[in-house]
């Protein structure tokens, strides 16, 4: 059973390490910040503390219901707007706190401290790189309301092929004398905007969602 010494240290590294990435996330202005993945670190860390301490590490079922407890808590982070899934990174933010503060209760200092090191580096390094990679290769739904005319949907089709982005159809309806068209395109954010000015110029459209 760990000393009362041994169990403040556990608690203050836990604080610390989980004060860090909540740092982090406050900085970028998310749900989950500060208090929040400060609270999550200690609160699992103390969990697994008990664990011990009441079973001597025989039994690791309170532990183990942690990851249960995070699930929940993770899943309030997540929405879906209409620019898609959102809090995702938060989400697993919040499990990988979790598993830190279990890692410090455990005494596995070393890995706790590398552990945080390495989620700080992806939460910020791999940023620039999601960026890019959003840039080279992004994905965007367009839905278009037009007076119908023959021909109407290889018109922009082929406009979406000038434009450099392959596109995939999602939906084609005819109201009356209007056409609704709807796809899902991917290509390169420089040629969706390209493609978005001249739909946008085009005054014949009625409506342009995307």
């Amino acid at each position: 059973m760990p000393d009362t010494q041994t169990i403040l240290l556990r608690l203050g590294l836990a604080i610390l390490l989980g004060g860090i990435i909540g740092m982090e996330r406050e900085y970028r202005d998310k749900s989950a910040g500060f208090r929040t993945l400060t609270l999550i670190s200690i609160g699992s860390c103390l969990f697994t503390l008990v664990s011990f301490m009441l079973t001597s590490g025989t039994d690791d079922r309170i532990a183990s219901n942690i990851v249960t407890g995070i699930g929940f808590l993770g899943a309030g982070v997540i929405f879906k707007s209409e620019k898609g899934v959102n809090g995702l990174t938060t989400a697993a933010s919040i499990w990988a706190v979790a598993a830190l503060g279990m890692a410090v209760g455990s005494g596995f200092y070393t890995m706790s401290i590398a552990s945080c090191l390495a989620i700080l580096l992806i939460l910020i390094s791999f940023n620039p790189i999601e960026t890019w990679l959003d840039r080279v290769n992004k994905e965007r739904t367009y839905r278009i309301v037009t007076p119908f005319e023959p021909s109407i949907v290889q018109k922009f089709e082929a406009t979406l092929k000038q434009c450099g982005l392959s596109h995939r159809p999602v939906k084609r309806m005819r109201f009356g004398d209007k056409m609704q068209m709807q796809w899902k395109v991917r290509g390169k954010r420089k040629a969706h905007d390209q493609f978005i000015e001249k739909i946008l110029n085009d005054k014949g459209i009625t409506e342009f969602e995307f």
